[in-house]
């Protein structure tokens, strides 16, 4: 993952886990033990999906720029909607606390999103590849006299 991509990761990635990390003290102490699990779960749920959804957004810019803000569109309602089923699957669960579980999932995702956004507005990410440095001269539209 060059380095741009990494820093991005990073910059949406640690808000999110402290606001995770927030909301399972802050559940824990409202909903005991399973709130505190339900709220972790949330978290590691969300950093997983969007770390993935991100990895993939970068590797589509990159081979296949052309589908780059359609693959983006995609790829977030996808996310969307895997997280809308995984809420509906846990809903009735005795594992953890749904509530605190499916608070905690809306709460670290709009973190991420808000975190990224922010983290690719203030990327100085080059739009233009720099031409390689292999020798190649530029070539010269116009008539050669």
């Amino acid at each position: 993952m060059p380095s741009n991509d990494a820093r991005i990761l990073l910059q949406a990635a640690v808000p999110t886990a402290a606001v995770g990390a927030i909301a399972a003290v802050v559940s824990g102490v409202v909903a005991g033990g399973k709130g505190a699990i339900g709220a972790i779960v949330a978290t590691l749920v969300v950093i997983l999906f969007m770390g993935i959804g991100l990895y993939v957004l970068q590797r589509t810019a990159k081979s296949l720029p052309h589908l780059f803000q359609a693959m983006g569109l995609m790829l977030y309602a996808a996310q969307i909607l895997l997280l809308f089923i995984f809420v509906a699957a846990f809903k009735n669960t005795s594992l953890f606390n749904p509530k605190a579980f499916a608070l905690t999932l809306v709460a670290t995702t709009l973190v991420w999103i808000g975190a990224q956004a922010r983290a690719q507005m203030k990327a100085k990410i080059l739009y233009v590849e720099p031409d390689s440095s292999n020798g190649d001269k530029p070539e010269k539209t116009g008539h050669s006299s």
